[in-house]
């Protein structure tokens, strides 16, 4: 089982501090400063309406939809989390259309290319796919658990959601008995 990032919608507050701290993690400078609109870039998305706010991010699928469709295998679980291998990634937005939560993303970007001996150089489309990473370029872990606010955002261990199920199944047990008075 993988670990990912759970969000509580009850705790959330919609101020997009996760966004902000996700985009700059994911930045060469990790730096506001310089930063074109162009290069906002979070690997999560915070809904807002009139019933819920919520970031949404990958759940890190031991089965991986987007990874089963990814014509390019571009998308693997390794080291503990489903990655995209982003010279695999050829933009087809398959995975975009696979994901049951709505947490990839396709950017494209233009970027420098040089031909021959540095003589010609022009500015090129560039597009992958983003989503969570875990903030795996980063001991202290995912960079949205660190600046939410309220709390809302919280890395779930293998071991944690074993624990959780198995003390809803002791409250549901106990509920039974207490019902039928035995």
């Amino acid at each position: 089982m993988n670990r990912f990032v759970f969000a509580d919608p009850n705790l959330c507050i919609g101020c997009r501090t996760c966004e902000i701290a996700c985009a700059l993690s994911h930045q060469a400078e990790n730096t506001v400063a310089g930063m074109a609109p162009s290069d906002f870039a979070p690997r999560l998305t915070v809904v807002k309406n009139a019933h819920v706010t919520t970031p949404v991010m990958c759940r890190q699928c031991d089965d991986a939809p987007c990874a089963q469709v990814c014509p390019n295998n571009a998308i693997v679980l390794e080291d503990g989390f489903v990655k995209v291998i982003q010279s695999r990634c050829i933009g087809c937005k398959t995975c975009v259309i696979a994901c049951p939560y709505g947490a990839m993303n396709v950017v494209t970007t233009m970027v420098e290319e040089t031909k021959g001996a540095a003589l010609f150089t022009r500015k090129v489309p560039q597009t992958q796919a983003l989503k969570c990473d875990l903030c795996h370029h980063q001991e202290s872990g995912p960079s949205c658990v660190q600046v939410c606010p309220t709390g809302a955002i919280r890395i779930i261990e293998p071991e944690t959601l074993t624990e959780t199920s198995q003390q809803k199944r002791e409250a549901a047990a106990m509920s039974a008995v207490v019902a039928t008075g035995c």
